[in-house]
């Protein structure tokens, strides 16, 4: 047995457990419960949008996602091919990079956190593929006038210079085409509700993920933790940067919320992380694939607790990534950018 477990230790453990059981409380009030404030629009993954007559979607209390929220984008006009096409291509070349890495290093590679939070990126693009491709199966089949309603009345507009009658009736048509789209599409959203939650889930992990394992890779493994598979080289250098670029472009065209609560996400797939590298040091595993998850040194607890702090501001990166988006686009691009409902 290759772990041996000091009274330091103890606080290791009550550190993720702790971090662990704070995340399951999170989602159980936010998720599971039914109660919905009135300024929630896709606040719940475990509810059930409607259009408002206001043309906001507002949750109610039913146990699945709208589907269109996961392939739709957040620019006017764009067919959801092109978000189709953009998560196909990040899953095709993070697939292959992902692949480079198993046959240079073997299966043993996923001992490490990057080749987790890579697999799990690679995973949503997959998956975001499949559900984009039923997004343009649903545009090619849905009637014209649902297609083309919205373009249409907005060329009326710029045609007339009618700014402020273009916002309102495009905000009262918005809430029709999504109450049309509801009512057409609900046999399949009660059958992609769970792949939907997946799918949101994923994306939501992904984003505090990929900014924490890319920010120490370069700023502390790099530079002080270098070895023979973590130091700087091309596949190591590539993995920790694609895997940014090709998120951050999915960010750009999609319309998927990013709240805070679903931090609590982020919290359990590096809590599962680590309990992984217990067991299999548990089980005779010799060797740390990073020298802060050690439980052989009295500085152990304050590692584990800087690490569980650590997941606050890189998910909130993200999260700023996305309100800066939200703020800074409609002041550019004010027609053309619709934003994340």
């Amino acid at each position: 047995m290759a772990l041996v477990v000091y009274w330091y230790d103890f606080i290791c453990f009550a550190v993720v457990v702790g971090a662990f059981i704070g995340s399951l409380w999170v989602l159980w009030r936010k998720e599971a419960d039914s109660r919905c404030e009135d300024n929630t629009r896709y606040e719940s993954l475990l509810l059930l949008a409607r259009p408002d007559s206001d043309g906001l979607v507002r949750a109610t209390g039913m146990a699945h996602v709208g589907s269109s929220q996961l392939w739709t984008s957040c620019w006017k006009g764009m067919h959801p091919g092109w978000l189709l096409v953009t998560r196909f291509v990040s899953f095709v070349v993070m697939s292959g990079f992902l692949t480079w890495d198993i046959v240079d290093w073997d299966a043993t590679i996923f001992v490490y956190y990057t080749e987790w939070t890579f697999t799990l990126v690679v995973i949503y693009f997959a998956l975001g593929t499949i559900v984009s491709a039923y997004g343009c199966w649903v545009c090619a089949t849905r009637p014209p006038d649902q297609n083309g309603a919205r373009d249409e009345v907005f060329k009326k507009d710029v045609e007339e210079g009618k700014s402020t009658s273009t916002y309102y009736r495009e905000n009262e048509l918005r809430g029709n085409i999504k109450l049309q789209s509801y009512y057409t599409e609900e046999e399949f959203s009660q059958r992609a509700g769970f792949w939907g939650y997946v799918m949101q889930a994923m994306y939501q992990t992904c984003g505090g993920a990929v900014i924490m394992t890319d920010i120490v890779f370069w700023c502390v493994i790099v530079p002080f933790l270098s070895n023979s598979h973590l130091g700087l080289n091309t596949l190591m250098g590539c993995m920790h940067t694609v895997n940014a670029i090709f998120l951050l472009l999915d960010t750009a065209i999609n319309s998927l919320p990013f709240p805070w609560f679903r931090l609590a996400y982020f919290v359990q797939w590096s809590c599962l992380y680590v309990v992984f590298q217990w067991v299999i040091h548990a089980c005779g595993f010799t060797w740390w694939p990073y020298p802060f998850l050690e439980l052989d040194t009295t500085w152990a607890p304050l590692w584990y607790l800087c690490l569980a702090i650590l997941h606050i501001p890189c998910y909130g990166i993200y999260a700023l990534i996305i309100k800066a988006k939200n703020s800074i686009f409609p002041r550019f691009f004010r027609r053309a950018f619709v934003g994340s409902y």
